[in-house]
């Protein structure tokens, strides 16, 4: 049995336990991660006896190798999605149909409803999401080649960084770099933020050059045969400020000391409460505004999430970020990214990009 075919054999029992006879799969990443199509518009029908993905006629030498023995549905281009999905489901004969919350629009599902009139529809939300919280052996090696890939371009651009590039450029060779190097895109477009704007948690490049300020927060990532990375670093150029210091030290000990908390059985929001409460500590606690972190995989951002407000235990095979930050409107902030992953007995961090302060500080 294929890893796809055991990921659908336990979604199969999820379905029948949400008392459904079926799952329509709209999400384009979960059809991925249950048959390992890697193409877009196309859906899966999940019954209890079998499986059928639905797509057009773009991808049908693509799916043939992508998908060899899976049941297949090419609807022709005269044929709207809407009707080729309420066909596929009549013919199937399912009593009540599961759709996914998540992904469907309001619009969708009601015209579906409309054209299903004698079929029950279910929301469902989180049926997939909950398999690809743990990730099996070959997910953490696929993340494992998206972070090596990261880290090497982030060497190869901080080399080459001079003060005059300015953010956008310097993102723009982040992206580049990551594609040369082999990965088949960025995780995401990166963040390059020079002093002020680095209190901007996702601040969008501009035109303001390196040289303006004294330190320069990055935030990147590779996305390499479909899995993603995700990191952030602070670099500093010049002088190092005693306030600068000061907030980079906190951060760092949050994220340590977060991370040394990481192990099975540990809830989400225990973990973040160990580097939120560092960093209130140290008195910046209202400047710690968002999440400690979340999960990595076929996104950038995916179950689970470690936050305050979330009480799922952690299980080996679950690959996380710990990112604490500390934002200072009109002078900057810090934030330092690592990706880790939960183990039998702890946790191990998969990123390797210097962080400690006196690695940072470019000469």
């Amino acid at each position: 049995m294929s890893r796809f075919e055991t990921r659908r054999h336990k979604l199969r029992r999820a379905v029948k336990r949400a008392g459904a006879d079926a799952l329509l799969v709209t999400d384009f990443r979960n059809v991925t991660y249950l048959t390992g199509f890697t193409g877009d518009d196309s859906y899966l029908l999940l019954r209890r006896d079998g499986e059928t993905l639905l797509s057009d006629g773009r991808y049908t030498t693509q799916l043939e190798e992508e998908c060899p023995g899976l049941d297949l549905d090419i609807r022709r281009p005269s044929v709207k999605m809407l009707d080729a999905t309420a066909r596929l489901a009549r013919r199937a004969k399912v009593g009540k149909l599961a759709i996914e919350a998540d992904s469907m629009t309001v619009a969708f599902r009601d015209n579906l409803g409309e054209k299903l009139s004698k079929m029950e529809l279910v929301s469902t939300s989180g049926l997939v999401g909950q398999l690809r919280l743990c990730k099996d052996r070959d997910e953490v090696q696929r993340i494992r080649q998206a972070v090596a890939c990261a880290e090497k371009a982030f060497t190869a651009v901080c080399a080459a960084l001079t003060p005059d590039k300015t953010e956008k450029e310097v993102a723009d060779e982040l992206e580049h770099t990551v594609r040369r190097i082999g990965a088949q895109s960025a995780s995401f477009p990166p963040i390059v933020a020079v002093g002020p704007r680095s209190a901007l948690p996702h601040a969008p490049p501009t035109g303001r050059r390196i040289g303006e300020n004294g330190f320069v927060l990055i935030d990147w990532g590779a996305r390499d045969d479909l899995y993603v990375s995700d990191l952030t670093r602070v670099v500093i150029r010049g002088k190092l400020s005693a306030k600068l210091r000061r907030v980079y030290s906190v951060v760092l000990d949050a994220q340590r000391r977060a991370i040394e908390a990481i192990r099975p059985g540990v809830a989400a929001k225990d973990v973040d409460a160990v580097a939120r409460g560092v960093i209130a500590d140290a008195g910046f606690g209202r400047r710690f505004n968002h999440g400690l972190g979340h999960g990595i995989g076929l996104d950038v951002h995916e179950g689970p999430r470690l936050s305050s407000i979330v009480d799922t235990a952690l299980r080996p095979g679950m690959v996380v970020t710990v990112e604490p930050g500390i934002y200072l409107p009109g002078w900057g902030g810090g934030r330092i990214e690592d990706d880790v992953l939960v183990t039998r007995n702890g946790c191990e961090v998969l990123t390797s990009v210097a962080k400690q302060l006196n690695e940072v500080v470019l000469s």
